[in-house]
């Protein structure tokens, strides 16, 4: 249920209304306008008249929210989500870009590709300490050990960090280290990590599944905005098709559709899209041409001695070509690659 307050309302109307949502046994989520202030009252909800909210001092008008997601819908928060990540922003005008390594292999590797990414415009720095692998005899991460070189490499560029977590029993060592969590395809519906993440007040990237709708993505998201944790960016990374060329099928389509469906920034993923290098620079051109906030992408110094994903990784040469198409699309679409605030320090 959606409670819009009259532009006039008064702080002490706003909280009896606050008052009578918890009153129904109903959770408040307040986001505040210009003018005005929504509260989305969410929760089970078995009266059938909106009567009781409806004469409120203070309120403008009183409906349900059509949607099954009720805190990512645009009814529940009309305007974008723009929020920060430690030196830029996302969900606004600004293009977001991710990228750095799929496995953090050793600190050299980190650090080189770290500053590379750096120099050719990136925003953030991603790499895998943690990964969760078909085979288990396949490399699984260097944990902690990792997590320690992605912070030397945020000292050493000014970089927030991007980790993705596999289980809510790694989470109280992670949330010493990490900027943003990553929530990958394999574990959108792990409904216990993202409630163990919703109570986090770190920036959440989910991915949406390998099979999953656009609903489901969503759905999953409700969790983590239903925990309290408003930061959250959702990711297209490509569904299982009967298509065998490309390692997934790029969903185009979810961009410009989680636009128009929820307020929550939309990013996308062409490494794992494509699962080829040759294809990224185009799908990540497409992205940003249908409306996307920002990229996560491969990259890799050496892509055929990676231990993961080195078919999918771009040179950081490759990389820094990309952005510049990437600049080139975003002025085109009245928007700019986010840019870098934070100095380099010095020496690594």
């Amino acid at each position: 249920m959606i409670i819009v307050m009259k532009p006039n309302y008064t702080p002490q109307q706003l909280e009896g209304v606050i008052s009578s949502v918890k009153a129904h046994g109903l959770t408040p989520h307040i986001t505040y306008g210009v003018e005005t202030a929504i509260i989305a009252a969410v929760g089970e909800f078995h009266v059938t008249s909106l009567d009781p909210f409806e004469v409120l001092e203070g309120v403008e008008s009183v409906k349900r929210i059509s949607q099954p997601f009720k805190l990512g819908s645009r009814q529940a928060h009309p305007e974008n989500s723009i929020f920060p990540i430690d030196g830029f922003t996302i969900g606004g005008n600004d293009i977001a870009i991710i990228a750095g390594p799929c496995s953090v292999e050793s600190r050299s590797q980190i650090l080189e590709t770290a500053h590379a990414v750096r120099e050719a415009g990136a925003n953030a720095l991603r790499g895998g300490v943690f990964k969760p692998r078909t085979s288990p005899y396949s490399f699984q991460g260097l944990g902690e050990e990792g997590l320690e070189y992605l912070a030397e490499a945020r000292e050493q560029t000014g970089m927030p960090i991007v980790v993705e977590i596999m289980s809510q029993t790694q989470l109280d060592v992670m949330l010493k280290y990490v900027d943003v969590f990553q929530v990958g395809a394999r574990n959108m519906q792990n409904f216990n990590l993202l409630r163990a993440l919703g109570e986090t007040r770190k920036t959440i990237l989910l991915k949406r599944g390998l099979s999953a709708t656009i609903e489901e993505l969503l759905m999953s998201a409700e969790y983590l905005l239903a925990g309290g944790n408003k930061q959250v960016v959702l990711c297209e990374r490509g569904i299982r098709t009967f298509e065998t060329t490309t390692r997934n099928t790029t969903d185009i389509n979810a961009i410009p559709v989680l636009k128009k469906l929820t307020h929550l920034p939309v990013i996308l993923d062409p490494s794992h899209s494509t699962g080829h290098a040759d294809y990224v620079a185009a799908i990540a051109r497409a992205a940003i041409a249908a409306g996307a906030d920002g990229l996560i992408v491969e990259v890799h110094p050496e892509p055929s001695k990676a231990v993961s994903d080195g078919k999918q990784s771009l040179k950081p040469e490759a990389f820094a070509e990309m952005v510049k198409q990437i600049k080139a699309i975003a002025k085109i679409m009245d928007r700019r690659v986010a840019p870098i605030k934070k100095p380099v320090t010095a020496g690594w």
